[in-house]
This record gives C-alpha cells, structure tokens and sequence, in this order.
C-alpha cells in the first residue's frame, strides 16, 4: 500500500517531532490536538528545530521551509483523520484513552487507513480489537527524540497483516529509520530491557546507597550511556514511566518491575520533570 498522507495525533515531545520526520521525509502531514495552543506550541517547536539545523548546516533554508509547507494543524480530528493513508497515535498513555480515539477514528477514516501507535508500554491487540480493522493496527514506538533517534519498534498484534507490516517497515527505512520487528508483548523489546536497570538504580536511591546526580554519573561514564536513569526519567515524564512500571508488573508479576519509592513519591508530589519544571532535578521555572 502507498503511504501519502499520514496524521500524527498529539503534538507533544513525540507527536510533534514524528510529524516533523514525517514532512521532511516528503509526505503531507496534519497534526492534531486537543487544544489550539498544544498544536501552535508543537509547530513552534518543529520551526525552532528546523532554524537550528539550517544555522548549523545540516540543512538548507529551502528544505526547512519545503517541510513545514508540508504541516497542517488542527483541532478537529475529523479534518485531521479523514482523508489519512496513516494514522499515527502518539496521545497520553492511557489505555482507555486511546481506545476510545481508535473507537472515533475507526467510523472516520476510510476502509484502507493503517492505525500505528506510539505507545511504549500498552497492548497493540487490545487496542486493535476496539476497530472494525484489527489487520490494519500495529505499533509503531518511536524513540526520543524522533528528529535524532534512529530506532523504531514495529509491533504486530494478533490480526496484524503481513501486508500492513510490511508497508510500515519500507515507512521508516523511507524515512531513515531502522525498524525493529516485534510480537506484541509488555515493553516490547526496548523497554523491557531498559526497565529492570533504572528500577534497580531507583532502589539504590532508596537505600542510600548513593546520590541520584552519582548515580547518573556512574552510567554515563561506567557506561557511555548519554544519559543516567534519573535524567532520563526526568525527560520522558517520571508519571508516564510510572504506568510502564504498573503495566510491566500487573502482566508480568515480577517484583522486578515493582514501583519503587522513590519514583512512587515523585508522582505524587506532581514533580513529573522537565515539564512541571522539576523531577529528581530542579529546572527552575516550568
């Protein structure tokens, strides 16, 4: 299948980053959200990133302008959705959320339009099984940030297609991606990798074995990771990681993927990270 137009929904850390990938890979794209100043702050983001590549050399002023010429944005996700090749969902991560976007975008779009969610953590088949097109959903977990970050999982569900599978796949190589194919599973492949290691850096912090800040250092250097586990939780949003904790552990039942202290406490104080301005570290203003 030809993918032409493809809509991204959300245009927050990741939504608006994939649409920008996306334009610049020559496809049109409508981005969407909830609220006019998350779709204009997301299009902000997209030009401030573009000016830099173009002041660094990376790319031409043409090319900048040739791929925000070829972002839309709305709040309407009939406009968004109703014409879309490809629909990628890259909204809160909640389950029951996304089911009921998929229950919308199922009686919206047209028969042909392939469903790929962003999701890190939630199960492609269940909410696949919520459309009248379970053979045209998969996943589709990019990294972040999807501008520099090579990767992306591909993860079929039950009823996913070949076909479906395959058009995704030849997607990201278009788009100079590198696509990892998985079965649908918690975490998939990365995170269920990545997960026990931070858990068990947030257990050292609860024992007092270290400092978060040596903690961090200790990776990076002992490592050559870019980031420590503290940082990055800091990063994606320390609530949004917390989920993925509860998803690992309510499926998996290990104790591996138990919530620590530490993290539980961060949740409930709302200091969720960079967003709210402070997480294990203090940013100042939001």
């Amino acid at each position: 299948m030809a993918i032409r137009k493809i809509c991204v929904l959300g245009a927050g850390i990741m939504g608006h980053g994939i649409a920008q990938v996306c334009a610049q890979g020559g496809y049109d794209v409508k981005m969407r959200d909830i609220e006019d100043s998350f779709v204009q702050g997301g299009l902000d983001r997209i030009r401030k990133f573009l000016e830099a590549s173009v002041e660094r050399k990376r790319m031409s002023s043409e090319e900048a302008d040739a791929t925000l010429s070829r972002i839309k944005v709305t709040t309407d996700l009939k406009e968004a959705a109703r014409d879309a090749d490809l629909v990628i969902e890259a909204i809160i991560e909640n389950l029951e959320i996304k089911k009921n976007t998929y229950r919308e975008l199922d009686a919206i779009c047209p028969p042909h339009t392939i469903f790929a969610s962003n999701t890190s953590y939630q199960s492609i088949t269940e909410m696949a099984a919520v459309t009248k097109r379970p053979d045209k959903f998969l996943g589709m977990h990019w990294f972040n940030p999807p501008q520099i970050m090579r990767g992306i999982e591909v993860t079929k569900g039950e009823k996913t297609s070949q076909d479906t599978l395959n058009t995704i796949v030849e997607l990201c190589k278009k788009l100079g991606k590198e696509p990892g194919v998985c079965k649908d599973s918690p975490g998939f492949i990365v995170n269920r990798l990545v997960q026990p290691w931070r858990n068990e850096a947030l257990k050292i912090l609860d024992e007092g074995v270290a400092s978060f800040q040596d903690i961090d250092t200790a990776y990076k250097v002992g490592y050559g990771f870019k980031r420590g586990p503290f940082e990055f939780l800091d990063l994606v949003g320390i609530e949004l990681a917390a989920v993925g904790n509860e998803t690992f552990y309510n499926e998996l039942k290990s104790d591996v993927f138990k919530l620590p202290q530490c993290h539980k406490m961060k949740v409930r104080a709302g200091d969720f990270g960079k967003k709210t301005g402070k997480g294990f570290y203090d940013y100042g203003k939001k």
